[in-house]
């Protein structure tokens, strides 16, 4: 067996989430806690940190975000781009919901809920953060989380594979421009530099640093590599828990005033994950792809990477923005929502499969 074949084998085994991906959100609302507090008592602390910058890079956050993705980006292998033409329908609709459904959709719920429907209830003042957030979070397809999804529905390894290698090579691409018209279509002002940047330190430079770092581990052989990856995946969500604390230290005020507020931008982003991983699913069953093909499909329309959307956020509109804090409500119902979803889809399989010729 390839070593190819035995990394899908892995990714393909039911095995259950890990403690911190199955406590994702307590994780998180205990930093809500933690860094709101924090902030409240250290506020001095904080501050030394938030001016820790470069070319309106944080440091202390860039070197997290690196801790963050890397260990996700690890995880991907663009040799199972070449698995692409096996399942073309179902990359299709993938390609289709994630780059021209979902962050336009979004875009769409943010101008009606945030801008129209629930303005009277949020700050004047950041209106157009909170969408700002909202439309990054929506550009940022999930990358590693889908893995876990996938595996829970019996999902495609191959094709899990190649949508998620396929979509981080456009990412690489089209994240800044499309994040740019959105933002351009929803008056808010883009600052150019900061975006491109940001898609330079948290996309390019960590992808081709995690390609380097696969294949060397690789090299030494499948058993290294499952054996780093279980030492090494930790530091990834422990990274992204401790940015929270952070983030929740600087927005601790915003939150402490109007706890509405996080309740109201989950509106949208909820709407988003059910409008998006139902058209996915639907699309596919009616292209005549197989329900291990529309389950991945359907999820990684419905997941965002999260921790890209973070990192940019913080680098374009800062830490205390609006647009920080929208992102990290999206990771706070991730978990939950995601786990809905394949309740959903594994539950519905029957009916996805009726009628239908194979």
């Amino acid at each position: 067996m390839s070593i190819k074949c035995e990394v899908v084998g892995k990714v393909s085994a039911k095995a259950p989430l890990n403690f911190f991906e199955r406590y994702l959100t307590a994780w998180v609302a205990l930093c809500i806690i933690v860094g709101i507090a924090a902030g409240q008592f250290f506020p001095s602390a904080f501050k030394l940190i938030g001016g820790m910058e470069i070319a309106k890079v944080n440091l202390p956050v860039g070197l997290l975000i690196w801790i963050m993705i890397i260990p996700m980006l690890l995880k991907i292998d663009f040799s199972a781009l070449n698995q692409v033409k096996n399942h073309a329908k179902g990359i299709g609709v993938t390609i289709f919901i994630n780059w021209m459904v979902k962050p336009f959709s979004m875009a769409f719920l943010g101008w009606v809920f945030v801008r129209h429907l629930f303005a009277p209830l949020l700050p004047t003042g950041q209106i157009d953060s909170y969408i700002a957030g909202l439309i990054l979070l929506a550009a940022a397809p999930c990358t590693a989380m889908v893995f876990v999804w996938s595996r829970l529905t019996d999902g495609d390894p191959y094709f899990t594979l190649s949508q998620v290698a396929i979509n981080d090579v456009i990412m690489v691409f089209a994240f800044a421009p499309l994040v740019g018209l959105l933002l351009g279509v929803s008056n808010i002002t883009i600052p150019w530099d900061t975006l491109i940047t940001s898609v330079v330190l948290y996309i390019v430079i960590p992808v081709i640093f995690a390609q380097i770092i696969r294949r060397i581990l690789l090299s030494r052989g499948q058993p290294y590599f499952d054996s780093a990856m279980n030492k090494i995946q930790p530091w990834s969500i422990g990274a992204l828990l401790v940015t929270l604390v952070l983030l929740f230290a600087f927005q601790g005020n915003a939150i402490i005033k109007q706890p509405l507020v996080i309740a109201l931008l989950a509106v949208p982003i909820l709407i988003q994950v059910f409008f998006n991983s139902a058209l996915a699913y639907w699309l596919n069953r009616q292209l005549g792809e197989k329900h291990s093909i529309a389950c991945p499909s359907a999820l990684i329309g419905a997941s965002n990477f999260f921790e890209l959307a973070v990192a940019a956020a913080i680098s374009l509109f800062g830490f205390e923005s609006g647009a920080a804090l929208a992102t990290v409500v999206g990771v706070l119902i991730e978990v939950p929502v995601m786990l809905l979803v394949v309740k959903i889809v594994n539950t519905t399989k029957p009916w996805y499969e009726l009628n239908q010729n194979r």
